[in-house]
């Protein structure tokens, strides 16, 4: 298993994923050069608002934040193609109640690509009033792209949900940062939104 930090200032990592080239890049997307393919998992967009209508309040700047980041990634790589994959709304109500200046700002950086929306467990059903085109996987070339690993994979799949992180030990301090999680047939995602933390184990 290969595991490539997501949250750093260096260099993307190369990988290669049933035979096709792809960067790993440090803030937590994956871009396919052949293809002009970029793949981002676990927006968590409204994640804020969603935690605010059950009463609990964080501060909220996630969306604005993520779409920063997001925007910054797109303009570095200009991709043709984007593929979210999945857990992009935090919850149904947020791409229907996202404020106007983040829904503009969603729609700028989607404007002249096509955009794939993997339907995840927080948000099963298509981004109301957000164009793009809401799947329950893609399939391109030789790869698969969900929101859940599958039980038994198949070469090729890349998905989301786990919210990989590592962790490392040295000189009695430890860091932990979010990251790819690899074996060269399959790779999951890290989450990409601001306030995406690892998920608990049950």
């Amino acid at each position: 298993m290969t595991w490539v930090e997501a949250a750093g200032t260096g260099r993307p990592s190369e990988v290669a994923i049933a035979g096709r080239r792809a960067c790993c890049d440090w803030s937590g997307v994956l871009f396919f050069p052949d293809d002009a393919l970029l793949v981002v998992s676990d927006l968590h967009l409204e994640k804020g608002a969603a935690f605010a209508r059950r009463g609990s309040f964080v501060p909220p700047y996630d969306t604005a934040a993520t779409l920063l980041r997001l925007g910054a990634v797109i303009a570095r790589y200009r991709p043709k193609t984007v593929i979210s994959l999945g857990d992009s709304f935090h919850d149904r109500r947020g791409a229907s109640e996202m404020p106007g200046p983040f829904r503009d700002e969603l729609l700028m950086l989607m404007e002249g690509r096509t955009w794939l929306w993997v339907a995840g467990n927080h948000d099963p059903d298509a981004p109301a009033g957000v164009p793009g085109e809401t799947v329950k996987e893609v399939t391109w070339g030789p790869l698969v792209f969900r929101h859940q690993p599958s039980v038994r994979p198949a070469a090729g799949e890349i998905a989301g949900h786990l919210h990989p992180c590592a962790r490392i030990v040295q000189r009695g301090r430890s860091v932990r940062r979010r990251c790819f999680a690899s074996d060269g047939r399959r790779l999951v995602m890290p989450a990409f939104g601001a306030n995406a933390r690892k998920k608990k184990k049950k």
